[in-house]
């Protein structure tokens, strides 16, 4: 009987010592919680702080493109005329030449279309930015002293004429057989 009493009372010893460390545990885990809620919320404020301060920073570059596309009216064309001067498939140096140095340029290679979506052969062109003849405030690029639009329209019919079949007698419809 002692001996069960014994063996009781070391069993309630160890239990006490699992629930003593089972608390131990859970209240190093709110503890835990605890920091890593305060580590976050620190995180979070820092995150706000920064995103401010980029906001601050993007408002203030507006402001200042604003004033420029006030001050400079060329200046918005430039932009697009560089972007356009990309697409096409220039490199930095060819659209520096062109906007900047206001050279023309000759080159061959190829230039691609937005419109129709290919590719065109150039061979010895003549690239220019010049003023649009009936708006002043606009630019266009002139390809052999053709406006870039008429040019790539030009040179699609010309593809497209170079892939027509000879006229053929029309051909016959055999309808629908059921």
């Amino acid at each position: 009987m002692k001996k069960l009493e014994q063996s009781n009372d070391e069993l309630r010893q160890e239990i006490a010592k699992r629930d003593k460390g089972i608390d131990d545990l859970k209240a190093q885990m709110q503890r835990m919680q605890e920091q890593h809620g305060k580590q976050i919320r620190n995180l979070q404020g820092i995150h706000n702080q920064e995103l401010e301060a980029k906001d601050m920073e993007i408002s203030r570059l507006n402001t200042l493109l604003e004033k420029a596309h006030r001050w400079f009216p060329m200046f918005k064309e430039m932009l697009r005329m560089e972007k356009l001067c990309a697409v096409i498939g220039f490199t930095k140096d060819m659209i520096e030449s062109l906007l900047t140095k206001k050279e023309a340029i000759q080159c061959s290679g190829k230039i691609y279309s937005e419109e129709h979506r290919r590719k065109f052969d150039i061979k010895n062109d003549v690239f220019r930015v010049e003023k649009h003849p009936m708006d002043s405030g606009k630019l266009i690029l002139t390809i052999n002293r053709i406006q870039m639009g008429e040019w790539f329209k030009e040179q699609f019919d010309k593809l497209r004429q170079s892939l027509r079949r000879p006229t053929e007698e029309p051909r016959k419809s055999r309808g629908f057989k059921l």
